[in-house]
């Protein structure tokens, strides 16, 4: 319908508003409402925490046992000893791998769960924004939101999590085991900590901002595709192939190079954490050979801490990491809470009532309308449309067409004046009670995928076969229907591509006739069709028209001739509103477009006899401009 052309300049005029959305980099995570997120599932994160706490507490056993093994082996080459020592140390691999499954499954559980509410949450938060958040923001954009922002979020949550408690309880275990062979070590280790976390804040500051780069890059990649992949029926008529192949290689080849330098410093912090893990255990190496070489340490002694001194290292290096990965994923986090944060611009007022049945007189009281706050749309319109009345705008391009339609439902709030139907205010009442008794067929028929059944069921969900069938036949569409092979249950396709335009139309009337509205808002709904679909799609129009209110945008002559009443706008004021005749002997911007319109029907007339197969569809309303 004629929401295109505002969804058009909601993203050039609202671009600015989709990059709110970007994290500020002083934003800080709001950690308590992360960890929300985990409540429900507190009782598996404590089995997981306390599986990880023994798991940890085996892996600091086994430097003690192999310090004993050393020493049978190489002391007192005792066999027996040798084997329980053995059998022992196996004992606790088994231990250590049942724990690591109980772990390992229980996180995944929560992970999963995790993911499922976030999206959840998202997908029916999404559901509530007004229609101004989607015309400013491209879906594909939102999707992968939805997607990889909050893998993120799930990953930060449980494994990173997780692992940091894991990390921590190693490294003050070995330590507190270290100290108790030798505390001056342990003292000379605990100055080489802050030099390694030192290192590893300056180092990772740059991953969070060239993570959040990449993560936009892939945004946008995913929105160029979802749009052309979407529209691939436009793409293939105009043959623009190669300009969708351009523009997504483009974006992905600006994304590669955001990808490699983000590899580039997550290679050079892996190579710098590895470097001071190895120099910390060199470190270790000489002190503790300086401590043999004065008799303070046995050779025992030196192995158990040289295993320590690695379990130490390895710490401080995965805690690095961590570190790491918690700067590239704090922007998606933040993503995630900014969407959910976002409000809906059009609120049911607290008092809001519901809409009872209505007669369907609607009304414009002085309704001025800006999308932007600096540009006007619509000024000072006043309109009075009767129940039942058929009312058809027209004007051109950018008059303000499209704008009134969109009021009408309130997807938008006038910016000045108020909107009427039955003499109620719609902001009085509620937004689902007024939508319900609202029935739109747009020009550009917007089917799902699913199957001619559920699309046309979407108009009403409890409909029984008999009203189903009904709706069909009324909007001409189930004789088509009936010669499909799969009938009623034939798949329609991404947006319908399996149909034809006509039959896409007749199945959004046969919707709208389910529905059974007491308003109805036609875009251009014959706009794009051959001769023999229009009459067909046209007169299932006039049955769903039958006892409504009907505000049509209006496009061919025989719109223009079952109107009661014309609406002409021009720079979003009304200029002329009449019959058809009236509007004609005023000899104004009508009788100009309908004029011209004559002339390009008798020339596509006459290319037609002619055998050239050329029609030619003017305009009164070219374009389903504001």
């Amino acid at each position: 319908m004629g929401m295109r052309g505002g969804r058009s300049r909601g993203r050039r005029g609202g671009r600015d508003k989709a990059e709110e959305l970007d994290p500020l980099p002083g934003t800080p995570v709001q950690w308590g409402r992360l960890f929300g997120y985990l409540r429900p599932y507190t009782g598996r994160m404590i089995i997981a925490v306390i599986a990880l706490a023994i798991y940890t507490g085996v892996n600091l056993l086994f430097p003690l046992l192999i310090s004993d093994i050393i020493g049978i082996v190489i002391q007192q080459q005792d066999y027996d000893r040798l084997n329980t020592l053995t059998l022992q140390l196996a004992l606790l691999f088994l231990v250590q791998a049942g724990f690591s499954f109980v772990q390992n499954f229980q996180l995944t559980y929560v992970g999963e769960k995790v993911v499922f509410d976030l999206r959840t949450r998202l997908f029916n938060h999404l559901q509530t924004l007004s229609f101004d958040f989607f015309a400013a923001r491209p879906v594909g954009e939102l999707l992968s939101r939805i997607s990889n922002d909050v893998n993120s979020v799930r990953t930060l949550l449980t494994n990173s999590i997780v692992d940091a408690l894991s990390q921590v309880v190693t490294l003050v275990g070995a330590l507190i085991l270290m100290f108790v062979f030798n505390p001056s070590l342990m003292v000379f280790i605990l100055i080489l900590i802050p030099l390694l976390f030192g290192a590893a804040f300056l180092f990772s500051r740059p991953l969070s901002s060239l993570s959040t780069k990449v993560q936009d890059d892939l945004a946008e990649a995913t929105n160029i595709a979802t749009e052309s992949l979407g529209g691939i029926r436009i793409v293939k008529s105009f043959t623009r192939e190669p300009y969708e192949i351009s523009r997504y290689f483009g974006k992905m080849t600006q994304m590669f190079g955001s990808t490699i330098r983000l590899s580039l410093w997550r290679a050079g912090f892996g190579s710098l954490m590895s470097f001071l893990g190895f120099g910390t255990i060199a470190a270790i190496l000489w002190f503790s050979g300086r401590e043999v070489i004065a008799g303070r340490l046995t050779f025992n002694s030196v192995i158990l801490i040289l295993i320590y001194g690695i379990n130490v290292a390895g710490s401080l290096g995965g805690l690095a990491n961590l570190y790491r990965n918690y700067r590239e994923t704090v922007g998606a986090t933040k993503r995630v809470f900014q969407i959910l944060d976002s409000e809906p611009t059009i609120k049911d007022a607290p008092d809001a009532k519901a809409l009872g049945t209505v007669e369907g007189r609607i009304a414009f009281e002085d309704v001025s309308f800006s999308y932007d706050g600096r540009m006007t749309v619509l000024e000072d319109v006043s309109l009075e449309i009767e129940a039942g009345e058929i009312v058809a705008l027209v004007g051109p391009s950018g008059a303000g067409k499209s704008t009134m339609f969109n009021l009408i439902p309130r997807f938008y709030d006038p910016t000045k004046g108020a909107m009427k139907i039955d003499g109620q205010d719609l902001r009085s009442v509620t937004q689902q009670s007024l939508r319900s008794q609202i029935g739109i067929v747009p020009q550009e028929t917007a089917l799902f995928s699913g199957s001619i059944r559920e699309n046309i069921m979407y108009g009403r969900l409890d409909a029984s076969e008999s009203d189903l069938i009904a709706a069909a036949t009324a909007a001409n569409a189930h004789e088509f229907i009936m010669e499909l092979p799969e009938k009623y249950e034939t798949l329609v396709g991404e947006r319908g591509i399996k149909l034809s335009g006509g039959q896409r139309q007749r199945v959004a009337i046969a919707r709208a006739i389910l529905k059974n509205p007491r308003v109805l808002l036609l875009d251009e709904a014959t706009s794009s069709l051959d001769n023999e679909s229009e009459e067909l799609v046209q007169d299932a129009l006039n049955n769903l028209m039958q006892n409504r209110t009907t505000v049509i945008i209006a496009h061919r002559l025989s719109t223009i001739k079952i109107a009661h009443r014309i609406c002409v706008l021009e720079h979003g004021k009304i200029t002329e509103l009449g019959t058809h005749a009236e509007l004609m002997a005023l000899n104004g911007l009508y009788a100009k477009l309908y004029n011209m319109q004559f002339r390009e029907d008798e020339e596509a007339q006459l290319l037609a006899g002619n055998g050239n197969g050329v029609g030619i569809s003017g305009g009164i309303g070219v374009g389903a401009g504001k």
